[in-house]
């Protein structure tokens, strides 16, 4: 497994850990370039800011936009812990990502995969390249923890 995915997914990971202890669904995720210069890094924020949108994915987006003065993230990665919903991925797709790279699907909401596989639909102009399964079994304890937790 590329040592570079593995590094920014480490990152994402400590992000996602920051939401869990929040008590927001931990996910967490990071924008970056071409060169490996990190734009953004967020964690999921829906319950603390009140905000439906408030996704890892969309925090991270709305910052590398606003870093690098375009909506159009041309040739960045993002990773993220959990496999993208149809929300985010539609934002993805809009900023024109070039590549996600994920941990762990998500088979009641991904879109990147699972549920629905926004990447292969050719009725969009882009389609990024998708990665996923990167430190997945870390992924997926995180969540599978936290919503253990939340059962008892």
């Amino acid at each position: 497994m590329n040592n570079e995915h593995i590094k920014f997914m480490n990152l994402a990971v400590a992000e996602a850990k920051k939401a869990g202890q929040k008590n927001e669904v931990p996910v967490g995720a990071v924008v970056v370039d071409q060169g490996g210069k990190i734009l953004a890094l967020a964690h999921n924020q829906v319950i603390t800011l009140a905000d439906p949108t408030a996704h890892a994915e969309i925090l991270t987006l709305r910052e590398a936009g606003q870093k690098t003065g375009n909506y159009r993230l041309l040739n960045t990665t993002l990773y993220v812990t959990v496999e993208p919903c149809p929300m985010c991925m539609g934002a993805i797709v809009h900023a024109r990502v070039a590549r996600i790279v994920f941990g762990t699907f998500d088979s009641k909401w991904g879109a990147a995969g699972s549920l629905y596989n926004f990447a292969t639909d050719d009725r969009f102009n882009h389609r990024p390249e998708i990665i996923s399964g990167v430190c997945e079994e870390t992924c997926r304890i995180l969540m599978q923890d936290f919503f253990r937790a939340k059962r008892k």
